[in-house]
């Protein structure tokens, strides 16, 4: 008998524990419901958007996105247009700046043959230099200007000096669109001595450059205003060089060819810029006259 009671009165201990549990699981549910309750009384009409105006700026998105995306290739377009335009206008100037050199070596050939007229068969242009041939200006193994050829030296010295001003910097300097519209500069008036195959490479190299430097001499002595004429780097646009026998014009197994190899080019360097933006420089640099400030 006992026995039955103490199982009941476990039971009702069981029965009991249970019931709290519940009670407080009822009791948070119900504060839950209650905090659900008052967050959603305080949602105002004024924070919400109706479907029909939030689709409307979905819309508007989507244009603005797709408009944004059409503008970024039409910039994309214009640069190329414009980098091409840059280009063609570089390559225009170039094309100039070739024309004005042949042009330069046509007037230099006409004007001494004006003076020459017996040099028809000597003088002539060949791609960017104006060559001296025939006879020879040395004579086999020297330096020195043959005597009756000092004479056409000195020549070339006046009339190179009448056109150099037009394309170059300095003191002498006179640029004018009428002799130089295509704003073209001289960077150098290189004068290149060559002899034949006779000798020593050594000692055709030194005679080379040595009839180079005399050509300069004859030339800057009749015509001193010569060094004064600068390239874009201030510096003197005439200069010497020496080939030896390495660039022949005729065959050196006859003494005519040897002769026509004994010669002189007078070679004509123009400057080349890399962009437009130098093409403005230099033609701003013309104006003034200035050396220098085109690469500034």
């Amino acid at each position: 008998m006992r026995g039955a009671t103490r199982r009941l009165a476990h039971e009702e201990e069981e029965e009991s524990a249970f019931v709290s549990m519940t009670d407080l699981t009822v009791s948070f549910l119900f504060i839950v419901i209650i905090l659900l309750a008052f967050f959603a009384s305080q949602l105002k009409d004024d924070q919400t958007v109706p479907i029909a105006e939030y689709q409307r700026v979905e819309h508007e998105r989507d244009r603005s996105a797709a408009q944004s995306a059409e503008l970024r290739r039409q910039v994309a377009r214009l640069e190329e247009e414009l980098r091409q335009e840059r280009a063609n206008r570089l390559q225009t100037y170039l094309a100039s700046v070739s024309g004005e050199r042949d042009r330069i070596l046509r007037t230099l050939r006409d004007r001494l043959l004006v003076d020459f007229p017996e040099l028809k068969d000597i003088v002539s242009i060949e791609t960017d230099a104006l060559r001296f041939k025939g006879d020879g200006l040395f004579a086999s193994g020297a330096s020195r200007l043959v005597e009756d050829k000092r004479r056409v030296v000195a020549a070339i010295a006046v009339r190179l000096n009448e056109l150099l001003p037009c394309y170059t910097f300095g003191k002498a300097a006179r640029w004018r669109s009428e002799c130089n519209a295509a704003g073209a500069v001289i960077e150098a008036v290189q004068i290149e001595g060559h002899t034949d195959a006779s000798g020593l490479d050594r000692a055709n190299f030194s005679l080379s450059t040595e009839r180079a430097i005399e050509t300069l001499f004859a030339m800057s002595t009749r015509e001193p205003a010569l060094l004064d004429d600068l390239n874009s780097a201030g510096q003197p646009v005439v200069s010497v060089a020496g080939y030896g026998r390495l660039r022949p014009v005729a065959d050196n197994a006859s003494e005519r060819g040897k002769a026509t190899n004994r010669r002189i080019d007078l070679r004509i360097i123009m400057y080349t810029p890399q962009n437009v933006e130098e093409v403005e420089r230099i033609k701003d640099s013309l104006r003034r006259g200035m050396a220098g400030t085109m690469l500034r």
